[in-house]
């Protein structure tokens, strides 16, 4: 089979049907057929990207994302911030993230340094 870059939405769909077929085959790493879905995957992630670009998600919102995620509180979030109030007024805005700031939720919360500085 050859793989090619992917130039419209009919081959991408093609392509995609051919990756659930390797996935339901249970293809094993290292062969041949994996190699192949490799290959695949790489070229439908190069038209996605093209085609789908991913925005970056507001600093904020992944800090809410976050919090959500592990279950914490604006309270939690005072060791990494400052006070209640200065909490509150960086989730609602009112307030810029500063570079302590940001470093501490990059470490603690393991928030991707780009979208915090986006």
């Amino acid at each position: 089979m050859k793989i090619a870059i992917i130039k419209n939405e009919k081959e991408y769909e093609n392509v995609l049907k051919l990756v659930e077929s390797f996935f339901d085959k249970k293809v094993k790493k290292g062969t041949p057929e994996g190699d192949q879905l490799e290959l695949l995957l790489l070229v439908i992630k190069d038209y996605e990207d093209r085609h789908y670009p991913v925005k970056i998600p507001d600093a904020i919102d992944a800090i809410k994302l976050a919090m959500q995620e592990k279950g914490l509180k604006n309270k939690d979030m005072e060791p990494l911030i400052g006070s209640k109030g200065y909490v509150s007024q960086i989730l609602n805005r009112r307030k810029p993230l500063t570079v302590p700031i940001l470093r501490n939720l990059h470490k603690k919360l393991g928030i991707p340094a780009q979208i915090l500085l986006a």
